[in-house]
């Protein structure tokens, strides 16, 4: 089932979505930054270009819903409400991160606001998001898991078990595709036989729809309604959402495996561009949106000059957190 047009979104309502993708976007491009820099080690998966879909989806849970995420999952977790002041310390493997400063930006999680984990193996978090919904039913908690995953993860094994368990219990969670078109550096067209995910969800019985997830009216409009659905007892449900990646598959990626021509194009769909003329349409002038987008970029800047100054973790923790079969001894200086 497709769905392309946007709800009849209020001003404050949109605001609020807006202020959400404007928050992500700065902290995508304040790590960014820091990853070219060397303040930032090892990997960093940019989700610029697919704001409207963390912040469209999010804003229709509760704090006790939960949430699981991939190795692209900055944005998730904003829109989830993890602290992006703890989640920059983390990426800069500091004291004081999400994970005390020891997972990076693929370990991400904050139980607190049901944010169960990004995780860094492509489909690993569906049947987490799975067995946390199956959870739910069997402790008869009133909670919905939304799975956010990538199309290469369609062709994995975790995404057809993952979907089949969840169709043959009911459970209350929603599966969400962020249908970027490319598989890392593969485009996903290339790797994928048959009609594509919706097919492969419907073929198990669960209810499918596609969206424009470029437009973050229409994205909260469609999961305003589907989480309800899902609340009350209706089972799975499964969402693609059409969008972009606008970077690299890694912020040292210059992504010279697409069509330059239509990758510069794609910038005119930008979701923060489209929404910010919608509101421009429903009164809002160019001072209040400047003020939004200059309150989330200095908020940014700040997280990580903290980040930057911040103590790494103590080395008599390494061990800390590890679970095995006894525990490791540390003495200093071994």
């Amino acid at each position: 089932m497709s769905n392309n047009s946007s709800h009849n979104i209020d001003r404050d309502r949109l605001v609020d979505l807006y202020r959400t993708m404007r928050r992500i976007r700065a902290f995508e491009e304040t790590a960014e930054a820091a990853s070219l820099s060397g303040q930032i080690g090892g990997a960093v998966h940019l989700s610029i270009g697919q704001e409207a879909i963390a912040a469209g989806v999010c804003a229709n849970l509760r704090l006790s819903d939960q949430i699981t995420t991939t190795h692209r999952g900055h944005g998730h977790c904003i829109a989830k409400g993890t602290d992006p002041g703890a989640m920059m310390l983390e990426l800069f493997g500091k004291e004081g991160g999400t994970c005390g400063g020891k997972g990076g930006s693929m370990h991400i999680a904050d139980f607190e606001v049901g944010m169960l984990g990004a995780n860094g193996v492509v489909a690993a978090g569906i049947p987490i998001a799975v067995g946390a919904a199956h959870g739910a039913k069997l402790l008869g908690e009133d909670r919905v898991v939304v799975c956010f995953f990538g199309d290469g993860a369609i062709n994995r094994g975790p995404f057809m078990e993952g979907l089949n368990w969840a169709a043959i219990f009911k459970l209350p969670v929603l599966f969400v595709c962020e249908q970027n078109g490319f598989a890392s550096t593969t485009h996903s067209d290339a790797v994928t036989a048959g009609a594509g995910a919706n097919a492969r969800a419907e073929s198990m019985g669960i209810e499918a729809f596609e969206i424009d997830g470029n437009d973050v009216a229409a994205v909260d409009g469609l999961v305003g309604d589907l989480v309800p659905r899902i609340r009350a007892g209706g089972g799975p449900l499964f969402l693609s959402a059409r969008t972009y990646r606008l970077k690299g598959h890694t912020s040292v990626d210059p992504a010279l495996y697409r069509d330059q021509d239509h990758a510069a194009d794609q910038w005119r769909h930008d979701p923060l561009k489209r929404a910010g003329e919608e509101l421009r349409r429903l009164g809002l002038s160019d001072d209040e949106l400047s003020a939004i987008d200059s309150a989330a970029e200095g908020e940014m800047r700040r997280v990580s000059e903290t980040a930057d100054a911040a103590d790494h973790p103590d080395l008599a923790h390494a061990y800390d957190d590890i679970q095995d079969i006894g525990a490791p001894v540390w003495e200093a200086g071994s």
